[in-house]
């Protein structure tokens, strides 16, 4: 094995919930992603829907459990020394597959932590010849460093993920039914007129508020000073058109605390008959697009999902798709972005 050491590192990451084209949900989930060589490692891993042990709605008691193993003051949940790394967005079950890895002390004494022989693993032992990631690892993390990204989440320095949203509309029938796809994909929703006498303790548990079109900017610009002189920071979202599908995403894009440099959908933009995407890593993409037809009811096209090489791309748009008021969703596996299509 080589001495070559790897940098090792934590951050905020989040599998992006949504109301999929097809009317299924997918649930929202943040969790504390391993940063190695200063890249997010589930990069590494391509297509992978997945999240790591260190979920925010995990009970605190697990949450420490999988960090003690982590830093291997625990026995290893698995069969020769394997942990989980990364698992099912939707449930801890093995069967459903996970990326396993031996975690251990350097074998030659010096202070150091191996990760090595990875394998996606759905039984209770790994096989490696047929289920390896031969080409991930092993990587070796200098003791000191290691232990102070981990030791940081037992001291509770990384902060709670806020997945509360507050909706200000005119339009009570479309708050009530964001509202409900909200919860449904796991993220709270309030409905309010405004954010007026509204205690900090309670503004603080949003991470974001969204408006719909026709409030006036004077009912928007109260909001923003209730939270601004409670010194809280949220994300705002505009909310583009009532179409709850769209909506949902805007809101997930604004929950997004990963680091912008470290996301793997960083840009989306539509005009002239086509999207322009660009990605960091190789992932798989989907586009969707809504629009209003002159009935106001919601016209969705599934445009393109397909997996990608690191880059931009230019993904043609029928002509049906961009008639009238619409949009493109563009999703990956962990993130989101919405734009209009202009003209």
């Amino acid at each position: 094995m080589s001495a070559e050491y790897a940098t090792f590192g934590l951050a905020p990451a989040m599998r992006a919930g949504g109301v999929l084209a097809n009317g299924d949900y997918q649930v929202h989930r943040d969790f504390v992603d391993f940063i190695v060589n200063g890249r997010p490692l589930l990069f590494q891993l391509s297509d992978l829907d997945a999240v790591s042990p260190l979920a925010a709605d995990v009970p605190p008691a697990i949450f420490t459990h999988h960090v003690r193993g982590l830093l291997l003051e625990t026995e290893a949940p698995l069969l020769d020394g394997r942990h989980v790394i990364y698992g099912c967005p939707e449930c801890e079950g093995l069967e459903c597959g996970a990326v396993t890895a031996v975690i251990e002390r350097a074998p030659d004494g010096a202070d150091a932590y191996v990760w090595r022989d990875f394998a996606w693993q759905t039984a209770e032992r790994a096989d490696l010849e047929l289920n390896g990631y031969h080409g991930i690892g092993p990587f070796r993390f200098r003791g000191a460093e290691y232990r102070e990204a981990l030791g940081q989440l037992l001291t509770g320095r990384e902060p709670a993920a806020r997945r509360r949203v507050l909706l200000i509309g005119a339009r009570v029938a479309v708050l009530a039914k964001l509202a409900a796809a909200l919860r449904t994909i796991g993220v709270g929703a309030d409905i309010a007129a405004d954010a007026a006498d509204v205690p900090p303790d309670e503004l603080r548990t949003y991470g974001a508020v969204a408006f719909g079109r026709a409030v006036p900017a004077a009912t928007r610009d109260g909001v923003r000073a209730a939270f601004d002189g409670a010194g809280i920071q949220v994300a705002y979202v505009d909310g583009l058109a009532p179409i709850i599908p769209l909506l949902v995403a805007q809101i997930e894009h604004a929950l997004d605390r990963s680091p912008s440099e470290q996301r793997r959908l960083t840009r989306l933009a539509a005009m002239d008959g086509s999207a322009d995407v660009e990605i960091t890593s190789t992932c798989r993409v989907q586009l969707v697009a809504y629009r209003l037809d002159r009935l106001w009811r919601t016209q969705v096209h599934e445009v393109f999902e397909d997996v990608l090489e690191p880059g931009a791309h230019r993904i043609p748009l029928d002509g049906k798709v961009t008639k009238g008021e619409s949009f493109v969703v563009a999703r990956t596996t962990d993130s989101v972005l919405v734009a209009p299509i202009g003209r």
